[in-house]
């Protein structure tokens, strides 16, 4: 799969996600500036996290009217991937490709820290090599990560199937405890209707090797790649 990472100005997290991906796909990815509106060959676009124009107005909301997010949504309508993570996934809510936003932490502090994932489907091209169910370390770092929808949406979302993880304990358990951000029902990540779109809070990419202590995050790009 061919792979691009957007980088915006205060992006920080691309090396990290191009070593992510390199380990699984053996292959560098390409790094697309924000004014580049080519997106041709790629089959995979990556928004990684980062503080995108300084989180000047709200999080992601100046780096939602970049050129390249027109591109992207194209690229997206066409059945084409799009990963966001951290700073990529409030890109993508506001950029209007994925619902709900991301409010400030439940204790309005900057959280870095581990958190568990328990992995809510395993038939998608980001879960594959994931179990249902399992549950995973990923390490999070982020001020604004509290995802928050209406009933409505967040029903839709559970209805259709669209959340990909939620916070839980180490034994798979969603509770308030392990909720370090306060998200709604626990939601950590979600895809679009399709499932193509992917935005997750935590970082996944921060563990794909042994020397970064561990490999927890790396079956997500494995899947990623084997969906090639």
């Amino acid at each position: 799969m061919r792979a691009g990472i957007v980088v915006f100005p205060g992006i920080n997290r691309e090396r990290d996600m191009a070593i992510a991906l390199e380990r699984s796909a053996g292959s560098k990815p390409r790094m697309i500036w924000h004014r580049d509106t080519d997106l041709s060959g790629l089959d995979l676009i990556v928004i990684p996290g980062g503080f995108s124009y300084g989180d000047y107005l709200r999080c992601g909301a100046m780096a939602a009217q970049s050129p390249v997010m027109r591109a992207i949504r194209d690229h997206a309508e066409r059945g084409g991937y799009v990963l966001g993570v951290c700073n990529g996934f409030q890109i993508l809510a506001e950029a209007g490709m994925l619902p709900g936003a991301l409010l400030r932490n439940a204790s309005l502090r900057f959280l870095s820290m581990d958190c568990q994932l328990r992995v809510e489907r395993a038939d998608t091209a980001y879960t594959s090599q994931y179990q249902r169910g399992a549950v995973f370390r990923a390490p999070m770092a982020h001020g604004d990560g509290n995802f928050f929808a209406d009933d409505e949406t967040l029903d839709r979302l559970e209805g259709e199937g669209l959340v990909a993880f939620r916070y839980a304990t180490p034994d798979g358990r969603v509770t308030p405890a392990a909720n370090p951000n306060g998200s709604a029902r626990g939601i950590a990540g979600i895809f679009s209707p399709n499932l193509k779109v992917l935005g997750l809070m935590p970082h996944p990419e921060d563990l794909v090797d042994p020397l970064m202590g561990g490999t927890d995050g790396k079956p997500l790009f494995d899947s990623i790649m084997a969906a090639a």
